[in-house]
């Protein structure tokens, strides 16, 4: 698990709800339990203030950083996805870019990334696809630099043809197999948790299936169920996923408000 990955996860899955800032001492601790070394935490946070994700900020308890607005809308946007609270239904119709690719290797593949964390999928090199519009798109291609035009089209064909353009722009046979992969790893690693776990025992396992769990959200555009073949291993792997993130909750969140409150704790031994 890279650090810079897992600092996602955590702001994301648990800092968010709490206001989206936490002292350093704090992080440290956070990422102990996945194996990450203070050294990892501390150079992957600055790697992600020089991208824009988190801004220095002064703690009570100490130097923290907060997420910026840019990482707010990412992370809600992500959050929606995780917890498939977004809405399935679909109009028929499909976002359509055209875009001059950038020129260079790495940036290609960095803004093919982020489509396809967009819920985008590829017709062609310069063609993408999606079934609902990504709000941040225009954000993300005028950051990107690239010169496109978008469109909002329906097939004639109709949902036959529909399910067709979908087939050419995801291997849904692949996205299948790895979901059934992802509850097969998952389940076995589960069962060792149970209510006589400890705290921070629960708070790793939870960390895990969730770091697993957002894979999809660059692997799978969560297709409305209409373009999605029958008996679909997302659905069956999308409970699986939210009886044991719920199951898990409530250990994951003491063990975070524990090691959040150490560092109140310091501050008020040392105001006394």
């Amino acid at each position: 698990m890279q650090a810079r990955s897992a600092l996602f996860d955590l702001y994301g899955d648990h800092l968010r709800p709490r206001g989206g800032r936490a002292p350093v001492a704090a992080l440290v601790k956070l990422l102990a339990p996945l194996g990450i070394a203070p050294p990892a935490v501390r150079t992957a946070v600055s790697r992600m203030v020089r991208q824009g994700w988190l801004d220095p900020s002064r703690l009570a308890s100490g130097p923290g950083y907060a997420i910026t607005p840019k990482a707010a809308r990412r992370l809600d946007e992500a959050a929606s996805r995780i917890y498939r609270t977004a809405r399935t239904g679909w109009d028929g119709r499909f976002d359509l870019i055209v875009l001059d690719a950038p020129n260079g290797r790495r940036e290609r593949q960095r803004l093919a990334t982020t489509l396809r964390f967009l819920g985008y999928g590829t017709l062609d090199e310069q063609t993408w696809i999606a079934t609902r519009a990504a709000e941040d798109v225009d954000v993300v291609l005028a950051e990107a630099g690239v010169r496109y035009e978008r469109f909002t089209a329906a097939h004639a064909a109709g949902t036959p043809g529909a399910v067709a353009m979908v087939r050419r722009a995801w291997d849904l046979t692949e996205i299948g197999q790895a979901y059934e992969d992802f509850v097969a790893d998952q389940r076995p690693l589960l069962a060792t948790v149970t209510a006589r776990s400890g705290d921070e025992e629960a708070y790793a396992a939870r960390f895990r299936l969730v770091h697993a769990w957002r894979t999809f959200l660059f692997k799978d555009p969560q297709l409305p169920p209409a373009l999605l073949p029958e008996r679909w291993p997302g659905t069956s792997a999308a409970s699986f996923f939210d009886r044991h993130a719920a199951r898990l909750r409530p250990a994951a969140d003491r063990y975070v408000e524990q090691c959040l409150d150490l560092g109140n704790r310091a501050v008020r031994q040392k105001g006394r």
